[in-house]
């Protein structure tokens, strides 16, 4: 599915402006922002994406804000990524399907309460070698 003209400059002003300042939370290691790494399908790219990702057995449950059109969820899809989280790596080795109910329990109150009242429905499961602790 094409991704509309307004949705992709709102993701090109969140890349250009909130990402620079979330990345740098992350790596600090605290907060609730984690950073993928990928490598870009086409360019070979070394890219990372802040995000907010729930601790599961196995890895971790990313909900997709902005859908499964993302690249760095589509890069991910490709292979190659790594989650740094809380200042330690975790290998991505699968992305699979995660329901609403699961995504909702993983990432517990109070964000729960608020993925459930914007209405968010797209989790992944991002299983991890090694498991977070």
């Amino acid at each position: 599915m094409a991704m509309g003209g307004a949705k992709r400059a709102w993701l090109a002003f969140v890349n250009h402006s909130l990402n620079h300042v979330t990345r740098a939370l992350a790596r600090w290691g605290h907060g609730p922002f984690s950073i993928i790494r990928t490598i870009g399908r086409k360019s070979g790219r070394t890219f990372e994406a802040p995000l907010i990702l729930a601790r599961a057995p196995g890895g971790f449950v990313a909900e997709l804000t902005y859908g499964p059109e993302v690249n760095w969820y589509r890069n991910t899809l490709h292979g190659g990524s790594v989650v740094l989280h809380r200042r330690r790596e975790y290998r991505v080795v699968e992305v699979g399907p995660c329901s609403v109910d699961q995504g909702l329990r993983a990432f517990g109150p109070p964000a729960s309460v608020i993925l459930k009242l914007l209405r968010r429905r797209e989790f992944r499961m991002l299983t991890t070698d090694p498991a977070p602790d």
